[in-house]
């Protein structure tokens, strides 16, 4: 059975009315896990406010809802809170705004490990970026692992949730921004024009760039590699196209 690990501190909220209460409050929640098979009322209006809000929904047995209780009162259903309140795409805009500078995006498609996505979002401050943009479902939320990965870069960096990554970059393109995603098939990321309005895209530790987004994108860029081994860490191949669009912005 795959053991259930979350973060460090992380806000869990148990039982039917505590969570209902959670979501009618306002609260960002990142996942629900429900016992597999309960259908009654209660369950049905968090599955609908759930779906609502484009949380994940899994649905597991009683030994691992037992497994995961504090307080042994989890009534079948058990939520996980969002650590950080996420932001809106206008916050990205009027970031780069106040920095009078073009806006430059990180768009994750699919990022699952905590650890990475606190390391890229650590990366895009450092780098200057103007906010990150990560699916609402099959990727890890704004979970406590991942803010002390961040090293308190979510204080000071956008993050957004969105529906539809392929979507939102074709709402994007409408803003004026460029897009290029890594993949080791494309051109070497020296040889592109990454200056002006930028949204670098980055793909699922293990699967990429999924096709659908990467036809999206303008360029596809690959970072030349000399080693034995044929593929970087997610947040380390964002660390270093992200700071090509730093040199190419400083010359």
């Amino acid at each position: 059975m795959e053991k259930e690990v979350t973060g460090l501190n992380e806000e869990k909220i148990e039982g039917r009315n505590a969570v209902i209460e959670a979501f009618r409050s306002g609260k960002t929640i990142d996942k629900i896990y429900i016992l597999d098979g309960c259908q009654d009322g209660p369950v049905s209006t968090i599955r609908r406010e759930a779906k609502k809000q484009g949380c994940l929904i899994k649905f597991v047995n009683r030994d691992r809802l037992d497994q995961m209780s504090d307080t042994g009162k989890h009534q079948g259903v058990i939520a996980i809170a969002a650590a950080y309140k996420y932001s809106e795409m206008d916050d990205i805009f009027e970031l780069a705004s106040a920095r009078n500078e073009d806006p430059f995006v990180f768009i994750l498609d699919g990022i699952e490990d905590p650890h990475n996505l606190g390391a890229i979002i650590r990366t895009a401050n450092l780098a200057g970026a103007h906010g990150v943009i990560i699916p609402k479902n099959r990727a890890v939320g704004l979970t406590a692992t991942v803010a002390k990965a961040s090293a308190g870069a979510l204080n000071y960096t956008p993050v957004v949730k969105v529906t539809n990554i392929a979507n939102t970059i074709e709402e994007l393109k409408g803003k004026g921004l460029w897009f290029a995603c890594a993949d080791m098939g494309g051109e070497t990321m020296y040889k592109l024009n990454l200056k002006g309005a930028i949204g670098l895209v980055i793909g699922n530790e293990g699967n990429g760039v999924s096709r659908l987004v990467k036809e999206k994108c303008d360029m596809v860029a690959s970072i030349p590699m000399k080693g034995d081994i044929d593929s970087l860490n997610a947040s380390v191949a964002a660390g270093i196209l992200a700071f090509e669009v730093v040199r190419q912005r400083m010359m």
